[in-house]
């Protein structure tokens, strides 16, 4: 099945691969649980999203949450009731890395601290789940990727279009040769929502805002930064960072890709005009030239057309993507036969589907993994790849010019 991609050329230098270090011996967590044992969890930033993940592992066998951690109060108590009734909570995440009786953690915190709490973590002996994106710059990604394979740890992005079995089968169309040659690539991500408009009343003695800083540049507490952290530079990156790095993990995944060579992107503020640091608007063309491929994709929260999706045009086809369906429409004189696979309800391009649960199945596939000590569908390794094209990406819209890869970077 086509789970997996190759390893990116550019992460190669790294030395062993996930697959080679798991090979070697079978590492035991951090209190040397057998397989068939419960996998004992700490969660780390219980925000909606962890919440929403925390939720699904309800429904994961051998899963049980032991420890939350959050650096407000809110969400500190709302974690805090979704997990085991003995649950310890707190306030710093390092506490929970040094307990006995954690052999794993999910971190859903800003992407400032993915790489940082990532890292960390490995180096306890805790298995990994971290959101994407897993980097918040791209010097960032070798560090993860050393820390998953040297501590033998069993780290899952959350990239969780690996996980369902309709784009595994999409991606085997792909390689199978089907569509022809595939030299452009469209992906999209488009919203029609407001997102600045929120009303937000948070009580300052409630938040821990220098833990919450971390490695950002000091600054006084400002609500709205603190929950719409996306959108600032200094916590998160945006349109690129946060959802066209999903799909471009999907690009990479289906056609073996590394990284791109060049970036050319531009970026408006049509809804959030002095209120975001990042464009509410973007478009990026990323450029593969060892592999003849262009990928172009179109972002904005000021209209849902096209929604979140990707096509591979080949010369014999296109394929058309989401994350309820994949589509095929022929080329003309194509002997390519037109076909559909719809698993979830609603319209095209939804954020989310029922069908397939992919939450829930990317879950289970790292606690699977956990247990059997194999690399599961999205290592450090796609995850990094996945991000450093949005990184690419945003390093030539802030700085107006081509954004170029350098060897180095990798």
């Amino acid at each position: 099945m086509c789970k997996m991609g190759p390893r990116r050329q550019f992460l190669r230098n790294m030395g062993l691969g996930t697959a080679a270090l798991l090979a070697a011996g079978r590492a035991p967590a951090a209190r040397g649980y057998a397989a068939n044992s419960a996998v004992a969890l700490a969660c780390i930033g219980t925000g909606g999203r962890c919440r929403r993940l925390m939720k699904q592992l309800a429904a994961v066998p051998g899963a049980k949450i032991v420890a939350v951690c959050d650096i407000w109060d809110e969400h500190l108590k709302l974690g805090r009731e979704l997990a085991d009734p003995q649950a310890t909570a707190s306030k710093e995440y390092r506490e929970l890395l040094e307990r006995k009786d954690v052999d794993a953690v999910l971190i859903g915190t800003p992407d400032h601290w993915h790489a940082k709490m990532t890292v960390d973590a490995c180096a306890a002996g805790k298995d990994v789940y971290v959101e994407k994106p897993v980097t918040h710059a791209l010097a960032e990604g070798p560090a993860v990727i050393e820390a998953q394979n040297k501590h033998r740890r069993i780290v899952q992005v959350g990239t969780q279009q690996r996980s369902m079995p309709h784009l595994q089968e999409a991606c085997e169309i792909v390689r199978s040769g089907k569509l022809g040659k595939i030299h452009k690539v469209h992906l999209s991500w488009n919203r029609n929502r407001p997102e600045h408009l929120r009303d937000l009343k948070i009580d300052p003695a409630t938040v821990d805002w220098q833990r919450f800083l971390g490695s950002a540049r000091p600054q006084p507490f400002d609500q709205y930064r603190f929950r719409m952290w996306r959108w600032f530079w200094d916590f998160g990156g945006g349109i690129f960072t946060d959802l066209m790095v999903h799909w471009i993990d999907v690009a990479h995944w289906f056609l073996g890709l590394d990284h791109p060579q060049t970036a050319a992107s531009i970026g408006d503020h049509f809804m959030a005009k002095g209120v975001w640091e990042t464009p509410d608007t973007v478009q990026t063309l990323l450029k593969y030239p060892g592999r003849d491929v262009q990928v172009y994709f179109e972002g904005t929260f000021v209209n849902a057309r096209n929604a979140a999706m990707i096509e591979l045009l080949g010369s014999e086809g296109t394929l058309y993507v989401d994350r309820g369906r994949y589509e095929i429409y022929p080329e003309r004189k194509s002997r390519l036969q037109a076909s559909e696979k719809i698993l979830g309800e609603g319209p095209r391009g939804g954020d989310y589907y029922l069908n397939p649960n992919s939450e829930l199945l990317h879950l289970r596939n790292w606690i699977e993994c956990i247990a059997r000590r194999q690399p599961p569908n999205a290592p450090a390794e796609s995850g990094v790849g996945a991000a450093a094209a949005a990184h690419l990406a945003n390093m030539a819209l802030r700085s107006g010019q081509v954004a170029h890869w350098k060897e180095e970077r990798g």
